[in-house]
């Protein structure tokens, strides 16, 4: 089954559409969490989100945030002021489907989690001694998350006392060998000094992963968000990537 994986869309409906478009036709969409928060179309990522086929999707921390299952001091001050605006402007139905989100999930002996297995919703998994001690929090070959922004590799094989990293390599195919935790990066707000949206391709029959980047209108995305008077700081960082 050739599955789109991607996470943190933040409302970046512009890089959501590319996305789509660029990964062409696929069998199922899952979604590592975040579909809101920061830009400036949540309501319509999430309609767009909804019409894939065989979609599911995790709560991500802004998700939550969105319909006040997270408190709002755990953001910095900029965040918070994105999180107010979003709440202010989602629809009932929005609001309906970020409430229903799970947080966790296994599929297709895949587990799925927005921040860690350990800690679902909030844990950021930056290294590789924090990666080891969650390779025990879950039972599955593979773990995909998001949360970071940051597209990553964390591996460890019988034997290791230490888990190991890498980046794959960008439009090419990476056959996974057990056991895994993989971050395909973000889709709206990439934090990794690459502006351009990132996705990957999962095959479950073959285990491969296909991690991409794929240009999109940033400017479009800026000007929805000056109109909306988000943040400047969020608006400048879509350009450089940080």
């Amino acid at each position: 089954m050739r599955t789109l994986i991607i996470s943190d869309i933040h409302a970046n409906l512009v890089a959501l559409e590319t996305v789509l478009e660029h990964a062409g036709e696929v069998d199922a969409v899952w979604c590592l969490g975040d579909v809101v928060g920061y830009g400036p179309n949540p309501n319509e990522c999430i309609e767009l989100l909804k019409e894939q086929p065989n979609m599911v999707s995790i709560m991500g921390n802004h998700d939550a945030a969105a319909i006040d299952e997270l408190e709002l001091n755990t953001f910095n001050p900029e965040a918070r002021r994105s999180i107010e605006w979003m709440r202010e402007i989602l629809k009932a139905e929005s609001y309906e489907f970020l409430g229903s989100r799970p947080r966790q999930l296994v599929m297709e002996g895949v587990t799925l989690v927005h921040g860690s297995p350990r800690q679902p919703i909030y844990e950021y998994l930056l290294d590789t001694r924090a990666a080891t001690e969650n390779f025990e929090y879950f039972t599955t070959d593979f773990c995909f998350i998001g949360h970071t922004h940051l597209p990553v590799l964390f591996y460890m094989e019988p034997g290791d006392y230490l888990a190991g990293l890498t980046i794959p390599p960008i439009q090419q195919k990476t056959r996974l060998k057990p056991r895994a935790i993989i971050n395909p990066g973000s889709v709206g707000q990439p934090r990794d000094r690459d502006p351009r949206a990132a996705y990957a391709l999962f095959d479950t029959t073959e285990q491969t992963w296909h991690y991409k980047r794929v240009e999109y209108e940033i400017t479009t995305t800026q000007e929805r968000m000056q109109k909306a008077g988000l943040p400047e700081r969020h608006i400048l960082r879509l350009e450089g990537g940080w």
